[in-house]
């Protein structure tokens, strides 16, 4: 996992502060709840596409057993569930203009991606990359900026902060045709084909 930090967020190449976020975990103990932990996670900052976030907020591959002490230790083998399974993530994502940049490089991001994002970036299509599907159902919430979800045959349709997509196992690909990043909050649940 790209792990924690303390409250003193370290600054980013390009200026500004990278998206933290507090992620607080509750359990039991001995039949009373209490907080397992308390702390602040840490955006990855792609390396390969300026302005590109992703947080891994937590993940169960599978249905949870609630019997056993719910953890989120290390980076999982994939950051797509199985059936029964959810995960949680906040992804930045730059303008589009940032890949028209003559020093974009799309095989070194590919490479990053799949590395960073396993069990997703395979599902990127190689002849358009933003392009995708999973079995998933995913609830996809604006949660700054706007940004366009673009369908099968070019279908598009612009979403604005607070807007929330219901993506039903469905091909698509997000497209950032701003100036300004946008922060998608993203809940994935595994689901079967």
């Amino acid at each position: 996992m790209n792990g924690t930090v303390s409250k003193n967020t370290e600054l980013s190449k390009r200026g500004k502060k990278a998206g933290a976020y507090r992620r607080i975990a509750t359990g039991n103990v001995n039949g009373k709840s209490v907080v397992q932990s308390d702390e602040q996670i840490q955006a990855y900052q792609f390396k390969t596409v300026p302005g590109y976030e992703h947080t891994l907020i937590w993940v169960n591959a599978a249905t949870p057993d609630l019997c056993k002490e719910q953890k989120f230790d290390r980076y999982p083998d994939s950051v797509v569930p199985g059936p029964g399974g959810t995960s949680l993530h906040f992804v930045t994502f730059p303008p589009a203009s940032v890949f028209s940049e003559p020093s974009f490089d799309g095989e070194a991001a590919r490479n990053e991606a799949l590395i960073r994002l396993r069990g997703l970036a395979d599902h990127f299509e190689k002849e358009d990359p933003a392009m995708h599907k999973t079995n998933t159902v995913d609830y996809a919430v604006v949660y700054d900026g706007e940004i366009w979800l673009e369908l099968d045959e070019g279908k598009t349709i612009h979403l604005k902060r607070g807007d929330v997509v219901v993506q039903n196992g469905t091909r698509h690909a997000w497209r950032n045709k701003g100036t300004q990043p946008v922060t998608m909050l993203f809940f994935l649940n595994g689901a079967t084909e």
